[in-house]
């Protein structure tokens, strides 16, 4: 899936509130519940992840906050594949 131009960006991050771009990626950082919530919902992306073929870097800090970047490395930048997914994980966080 190609490379996104800027305006095709910001027009997916218009029904992404918060997520926002970082260079070539797309980030969100959230907060959980607690240490086994955040590490649960890290699975439950992990296995979106996995049906599509696509997978975030994905970092837990602080004991319950999940940092969530997309790119395409393939692409060298932001594609469909990373709004879609977020779009997904957006699904998955209250969960």
């Amino acid at each position: 899936m190609p490379r996104l131009d800027d305006a095709a960006i910001a027009a997916g991050l218009a029904d992404l509130a918060d997520w926002s771009r970082d260079g070539d990626a797309i980030v969100r950082t959230v907060r959980r519940k607690d240490f086994r919530d955040a590490v649960a919902f890290i699975g439950a992306i992990a296995d979106a992840a996995e049906r599509v073929n696509h997978h975030p870097d994905l970092c837990l800090r602080r004991y319950r906050t999940v940092e969530i970047r997309l790119t395409t490395h393939s692409e060298g930048g932001i594609s469909e594949h990373d709004l879609g997914l977020a779009r997904v994980i957006e699904t998955l966080i209250g969960t």
